[in-house]
This record gives C-alpha cells, structure tokens and sequence, in this order.
C-alpha cells in the first residue's frame, strides 16, 4: 500500500517465516539498502566475506523481493559534522528476483 508521501512499507521475512522489521521507501530497493546496514559489516569494501540473503515483503501484497546484501564500515568524510561516529557502516544490494506468497 502506498501512502500519501509515496513510500512502502516492506517487512523483513527471517528464514523460519517470522517478519521482524518495517523498512520503508518509495522503492524495494531502498528498504533493502536500510536493511542491509544492520548486517554484521566488514571492516572494509574490499574485505567483504559473505553476503545475506534479505527477504522484504511489501505490505498489501503477496510479492516478496529478494536481495543480496553486504555491508562495510569507513571512515566519515572530511564534511561530515562533529557529532558523528569516526565510522560509518555503508552498504550495497543485488536483486534476486520476486516471489509471490500463496495463500
């Protein structure tokens, strides 16, 4: 359902079928960008190990969209402010594809 703003609420889907988290965007993709921040980072781009598998349910829907994601900490550029962290976690995604629920 999209709401007056034109974001989507998508929910992230475990592997055991329970949905834990809400993430929203005006596109799937950037709901798994949000998502993807929150998986354990490497320490940096070029030392990424492994990637997870992110399932976003958009709600309203039966479609589920499925990502790989990854994610890696750095330094904060010179023009950030003061108050924040000396590092920060950057993260990327690559489409999978879409499934439909059944009901």
């Amino acid at each position: 359902m999209v709401r007056e703003d034109g974001k989507r609420n998508f929910v992230l889907v475990e592997d055991d079928g329970e949905e834990t988290s809400v993430f929203s965007g005006k596109y799937p993709r950037q709901a798994a960008l949000k998502a993807a921040r929150r998986l354990h980072p490497a320490p940096s781009r070029d030392e990424i190990d492994g990637h997870a598998t992110l399932r976003l349910r958009e709600r309203g829907t039966d479609k589920v969209h499925i990502y790989e994601g990854w994610a890696w900490t750095e330094e904060k550029g010179d023009d950030a402010p003061e108050w924040m962290d000396d590092y920060v976690t950057r993260s990327n995604v690559s489409k999978q594809g879409i499934e439909h629920l059944e009901e």
